[in-house]
């Protein structure tokens, strides 16, 4: 009897550990916010200078200086941007697709040595086109278990940046999925709390109390609701927070608040004369082979990319436990599958008369049977409805033959489908077997 129960504990605390790493599994993709987010605040000063003062050379000249490095630069870089409603893209490797790796890496214990030995505890695989101004990005899961190369064996594949830094990880990455890497960028723990600290502080409205003390980590997080200007430290504390019941959702969610507020910090004439120390605060806390002049030239091309045209993907499997050590197995034909579709941009021409199956999320169940009613008058049969517990509203494609040219065409037949974030995942575990779900989340 006694060896039965010992039995069935341990088979309860596996089924345990396997919802718990199925959860964050699921949520990983919302690292793609993450790490786009730090990007973004290191380089979106430089990005919007670029198009904001192409016709301000006396600004430039009067806080720089007339033969400054940032005003020549500046002034280089705007030189064929005259005419604004059509701004010049010519990428210097032409119209090819590139993929580009976006690494965030943990702190390291070497403060002479920001990366050597760190983990990569993101991991997004970004394929743009030029020729369509499209974006797709891959997530890959940090726990991943892959074969390092070399006779370095089997490991998860956040570990390859800490054993043969950034050529290992490419290497392996390269190998597991099939791809080429054509450029890597990698952001540091620090770049936030550095970056908001030189533009001296965000504006937020904190929309709920937070208070989180972990001295283990030193972390304490201590905010009341309403307005606060945050400091580079209370930012990293605000974006850190998940310890409420949205978790890593709630996290994502307060990442884009805190990224309309960076915008519009942005667009006031006295941040623009931060940029040399959010420059200074690049090169210390981001490393690249980019060059700056392919950075201005993405920088032209998002400029002109549909926000809610872009099309994320995560890396599927399932989640395993082995002594003390979790991974993420991957699913070797759905792992193709995903990888053709989302960085070799293969996919189904949609047939408007196949018939479509559809389950519908919905946080308020008015909202859920009003989006249910709009399905059925577009001939999509919903099979299931439930309640989305989610901060976030998408349309998740399961099936190959929903792709983004069907959703696009689902918005003009009815503009109550639009404004939903698109993404790719096979594994179709939402609410029943169907060929896309969608989740609304009232927000």
């Amino acid at each position: 009897m006694t060896d039965q129960i010992q039995r069935n504990r341990k088979d309860l605390d596996r089924t345990r550990s396997f919802i718990k790493h199925a959860q964050e599994a699921r949520e990983e993709r919302s690292s793609f916010a993450k790490v786009l987010i730090g990007m973004i605040i290191v380089f979106i000063g430089v990005i919007l200078s670029i198009f904001v003062l192409a016709d301000n050379e006396n600004f430039l000249e009067e806080h720089f200086g007339e033969n400054s490095f940032i005003t020549k630069l500046f002034e280089k870089l705007s030189v064929s941007n005259d005419n604004k409603e059509h701004a010049d893209f010519a990428l210097p490797f032409g119209l090819r697709r590139q993929n580009i790796l976006f690494l965030g890496v943990d702190a390291s214990n070497n403060p002479n040595d920001l990366w050597t030995g760190t983990r990569t505890d993101t991991i997004i695989l970004v394929n743009i086109d030029p020729r369509t101004k499209s974006v797709n990005a891959l997530s890959i899961p940090r726990d991943s278990k892959v074969y390092l190369p070399g006779d370095n064996g089997v490991n998860k594949i956040n570990a390859a940046h800490a054993i043969g830094g950034i050529e290992m990880t490419k290497k392996t990455i390269e190998d597991t999925l099939g791809v080429h890497i054509d450029r890597y960028i990698m952001v540091h723990d620090s770049a936030v709390k550095e970056i908001v600290d030189a533009m001296d502080g965000l504006d937020i409205y904190v929309e709920k109390p937070m208070h989180y003390n972990d001295y283990s980590g030193n972390l304490h997080i201590n905010f009341s609701k309403g307005d606060h200007h945050l400091d580079g430290q209370q930012a990293v504390e605000y974006l850190r927070f998940r310890h409420d019941a949205l978790g890593d959702i709630g996290r994502t969610q307060r990442q884009q608040w805190l990224l309309r507020s960076l915008l519009n910090k942005l667009k006031q004439p006295a941040t623009i004369t931060k940029i040399p120390d959010i420059i200074s605060v690049a090169k210390k806390y981001v490393k690249t082979d980019m060059s700056f002049y392919e950075m201005s030239q993405y920088a032209a091309l998002a400029k002109h990319i549909d926000m809610d045209k872009i099309e994320i993907a995560m890396l599927p499997g399932a989640p395993n436990q082995k002594g003390y050590i979790s991974y993420w197995i991957l699913d070797p034909e759905k792992t193709q599958e995903v990888v053709n579709r989302v960085i070799y941009r293969d996919k189904e021409q949609f047939d408007e008369a196949v018939p479509m199956t559809a389950a519908v999320l919905a946080s308020d169940s008015a909202i859920g049977e009003q989006m249910s009613e709009n399905l059925k008058s577009a001939g999509i049969d919903v099979k299931c409805t439930g309640k989305a517990t989610r901060a976030h509203s998408q349309f998740i494609a399961h099936s190959s033959k929903v792709t983004n040219d069907y959703y696009n065409w689902l918005k003009k037949k009815n503009e109550a489908f639009g404004g939903l974030q698109f993404v790719y995942d096979p594994v179709n575990y939402y609410c029943g077997e169907t060929d896309f779900t969608i989740i609304l989340s009232g927000n």
